[in-house]
């Protein structure tokens, strides 16, 4: 925990950014009926029926220091998948850093061997050196900053019906470019020192010697 909380206080540094992960599963859903237009004085109706059409998967990055985020909509969430988008983040996204710190969670494709799993073992590790891996404390995902981005996508972008892929995929894109060119981030006050006191349960009990 208080690992996270470290890095979350260092300043801005180009060349060993700090960049919360994580994913969520999406589900796409289609109208039975169309909807009705907006009248004056009337909004949009849409019928309460609706078919799904399957479900997907958004990776999502945020470097809170600058007001940046990246969400990708994929097919799947596999450890192949979860690879390839590490190499894009590698190559991509932060082509010049030396090293990028990674905070994420303890879910079970979020470790260096998906990237074996997936490249020839030079490419595997030529990706590895580039990463610094953080992970927040099982049960304790909620430090995570990703996470309240999560949130506020879900109600800005996703609070609709999303019939497919390719609408996702436009409306997703919509909302980071607005984000982003927003600089829109977090502000995030819980520290080390807020931890010791709120969370002391937490901490071993240290007899005096």
């Amino acid at each position: 925990m208080e690992d996270v909380l470290e890095l979350y206080k260092q300043p801005y540094d180009e060349q060993h950014p700090v960049v919360c992960v994580d994913e969520r599963p999406c589900q796409l859903l289609v109208d039975k009926q169309p909807s009705i237009p907006a009248e004056p004085g009337k909004p949009e109706r849409e019928d309460f029926q609706y078919e799904r059409n399957g479900t997907c998967n958004l990776f999502v990055a945020f470097q809170h220091r600058v007001g940046w985020r990246h969400v990708e909509v994929t097919e799947r969430r596999t450890n192949a998948d979860f690879a390839h988008w590490l190499k894009r983040l590698v190559d991509e996204w932060f082509p010049t850093a030396t090293k990028i710190r990674l905070i994420l969670d303890n879910l079970n494709i979020h470790s260096p061997a998906a990237l074996y799993q997936t490249f020839e073992a030079q490419e595997a590790r030529r990706i590895l050196e580039k990463l610094e891996w953080h992970y927040t404390p099982k049960h304790g995902s909620w430090l995570n900053m990703v996470e309240i981005e999560l949130s506020i996508l879900v109600r800005q972008c996703l609070d609709r019906r999303l019939p497919d892929l390719e609408t996702l995929r436009q409306e997703v894109q919509a909302w980071e470019q607005q984000r982003n060119a927003q600089k829109a981030t977090i502000d995030w006050q819980f520290t080390s020192t807020d931890a010791r006191v709120k969370l002391k349960r937490l901490y071993p009990e240290i007899s005096p010697s």
